[in-house]
């Protein structure tokens, strides 16, 4: 059954239309990522779910539409949208950042979680006072996501996780995306240009091209898709 169904869903910047009826499924438990060049409408589609661009069309969550809910209605439905560019608190340290993550939740015990999280990143356990803008690249990646993690998300989008990154530290979060899906369930909606490895962890995939839906399919077989390899995986 799909958590997350978008139908037709358009949205624009000013006179610019980003997104121009795109539909999609995002199944329980399942990774979807959405692969594109530069302007192709992929952030937008997260910020169209997690309520932070005004659209128009259908997006149900859990078989329910969202309406014209903003980003915090939204977020206290279980989505947990870590953007572009991290969006680290830098003034913060890193305990407070994780305690940021868990405002939208109800009960748990929030020492607990920084402890499960712990588990996933192990050198945050031992630098939870360090300010989180003296961290690296990285580093502040990887907080952004267990941030996300303190809600305790039904659904997480991930946007541009790669962005910036040495290969080594995006294959590690990636690896740790991988995982979160396999011993917690988390669904998971990944937009990365990085399309080679994004079709790794991912079951499913959408391409955009100029803010619509130009393929999509099983992973295995986008990655042996002719035009898709020439596009996006360069070979």
């Amino acid at each position: 059954m799909a958590l997350l169904e978008l139908r037709d869903v358009a949205a624009r910047y000013g006179p610019v239309r980003a997104l121009d009826g795109v539909s999609l499924a995002v199944d329980q438990g399942q990774i979807v990522a959405v692969l594109g060049a530069n302007g192709a409408g992929k952030t937008t589609t997260l910020r169209s779910i997690s309520g932070t661009v005004r659209r128009s069309g259908q997006l149900l969550f859990d078989g329910k539409p969202l309406g014209r809910r903003g980003p915090e209605a939204i977020a206290r439905l279980g989505v947990a949208h870590v953007p572009e560019g991290r969006g680290t608190f830098a003034e913060l340290s890193v305990e407070e950042n994780l305690r940021l993550g868990a405002y939208v939740r109800r009960g748990g015990s929030i020492d607990g979680d920084v402890a499960r999280v712990s588990e996933y990143f192990p050198w945050i356990g031992s630098r939870l006072g360090q300010h989180a803008g003296t961290l690296s690249g990285g580093e502040q990646q990887m907080l952004a996501l267990a941030r996300a993690l303190m809600s305790h998300p039904r659904m997480l989008l991930l946007d541009e996780p790669s962005l910036g990154l040495a290969p080594l530290v995006t294959r590690e979060i990636f690896r740790i995306v991988s995982e979160l899906n396999e011993k917690e369930g988390l669904t998971v909606l990944v937009v990365e240009q990085n399309a080679a490895i994004a079709l790794e962890v991912a079951s499913y995939a959408y391409v955009l091209e100029v803010g619509k839906v130009a393929v999509s399919g099983p992973s295995e077989e986008l990655a042996r898709n002719e035009t898709v390899r020439k596009s996006y995986l360069g070979y």
